[in-house]
């Protein structure tokens, strides 16, 4: 059995596409085994909705009159720090990024109340942003200063980049210490006193296409409320991690780089995080198709929380000094649970991501599909995979002198 995006995109068309979320598939391939399912369903719609720190949003603002050239000057929306080194009016504003008179943590632990993420949700909603910019005179950009507002219906193009989203699994934060530590994974109690994770789990879209059979260069995807594109594998993809039987990753292992018209996208998918005691974030919903052109790729769309393992991993001493201590696993359903039995002890668990925003996005996404709103695209390269040689590096320390 094979068919192709073409032909299923044809299905599209007329009407006639069979469409179901990552949960649905489950049962539809128990009762009806993988062969039938297979031949049954064309697509399976994945998603995740969580903090995803290696995301921004480059802009594109316009001419001033008179002209000023951002590059080598400095910039900021609403007092945060934007990269300016890109060309005259061209901007970056990074989901981390914070103002200059932020306290961090010196205030310990520090709220971070505002910062990029908050700057592009409050962007997407259309509110009037503060933007003001230093820089130096040129014969071509005389002007040195300038002090305006902007708003996303006025500027040319604000478009969303993020070089590292949907990570395809990751650890299970817990901490060992006698005393209260704040990461990124969220606020860790001592003694073992709760379990961080941070994953939608079946529904992950990488966890769905474990060796990126179908997620490509080139995939189009639901994006923040509107529609994007993954355009390479994200920074830090590690395909050769230590995986099960069926091809579940054991630990975080592949990403993605997607890209997407800001001006489609809605507040309610992409929110400014505060995450005490560690910096701002962006949390971002991103929604997969996988089309289901053999029986293989819908075998992996089976796969169930009981069957994805996460490594648990100790924030307070192994993960800061960079030690690749694995302390335990645990799987998504006992996760899910609220409560893990470890090393005797009953830990409570929560996650930073949000599975029933998740399962909506998987929703809206089949909704689309079903509707006509969304044709699949074919990808012109695939995602490196585990036969592709490359493995994650760590910074190779030298002495300056």
């Amino acid at each position: 059995m094979a068919k192709t995006i073409s032909e299923i995109n044809e299905k599209i068309k007329k009407g006639e596409v069979i469409v179901v979320t990552a949960e649905e598939i489950i049962d539809i391939a128990e009762k009806e085994g993988i062969e039938r399912a297979a031949k049954k369903v064309d697509v399976v719609t994945t998603a995740t909705f969580g903090p995803m720190c290696s995301s921004g949003a480059y802009l594109n603002l316009g001419h001033s009159k008179p002209r000023i050239k951002l590059g080598g000057g400095k910039a900021y929306l609403n007092d945060v720090p934007v990269y300016t080194g890109l060309a005259a009016v061209d901007i970056y504003i990074g989901a981390t990024a914070l103002p200059e008179e932020d306290p961090r943590n010196k205030v310990y632990p520090g709220e971070f109340k505002y910062g990029g993420g908050h700057v592009i949700e409050d962007l997407v909603a259309g509110k009037d942003l503060k933007f003001t910019a230093l820089s130096y005179a040129t014969d071509c950009y005389p002007r040195k200063k300038l002090e305006t507002w902007i708003n996303i219906k006025d500027i040319n193009e604000a478009v969303l980049f993020n070089p590292r989203n949907a990570y395809q699994n990751y650890n299970v934060a817990v901490n060992l210490s006698r005393k209260i530590i704040y990461t990124y994974m969220g606020v860790l109690q001592p003694h073992l006193g709760n379990a961080m994770y941070c994953s939608a789990g079946q529904l992950s879209p990488l966890l769905n296409d474990p060796y990126y059979k179908s997620i490509g260069v080139g995939t189009k995807i639901f994006l923040g409320g509107g529609v994007g594109y993954v355009v390479w594998n994200g920074t830090q993809h590690n395909p050769c991690v230590k995986r099960t039987k069926r091809g579940v990753p054991c630990a975080g292992a592949g990403s993605i780089a997607v890209i997407g018209d800001l001006k489609e996208m809605s507040p309610y998918w992409l929110k400014g995080t505060s995450i005490t005691g560690y910096g701002v974030n962006l949390t971002v919903g991103i929604g997969i198709p996988i089309p289901i052109l053999n029986e293989e790729i819908l075998y992996y769309t089976t796969v169930k929380d009981e069957e994805i393992w996460a490594p648990i991993v100790d924030y307070s001493e192994d993960y800061p000094l960079g030690r690749e201590k694995i302390i335990g696993e645990v799987n998504y359903a006992q996760l899910k649970k609220g409560k893990i039995n470890f090393r005797g002890k009953e830990v409570s668990t929560a996650s930073l991501s949000s599975y029933a925003r998740a399962r909506e996005i998987a929703e809206i996404l089949k909704n689309w599909i079903k509707e006509g709103k969304f044709l699949l695209t074919e990808p012109v390269k695939q995602l490196p995979s585990t036969n592709s040689g490359i493995r994650l590096k760590n910074l190779k320390e030298r002495n300056l002198d």
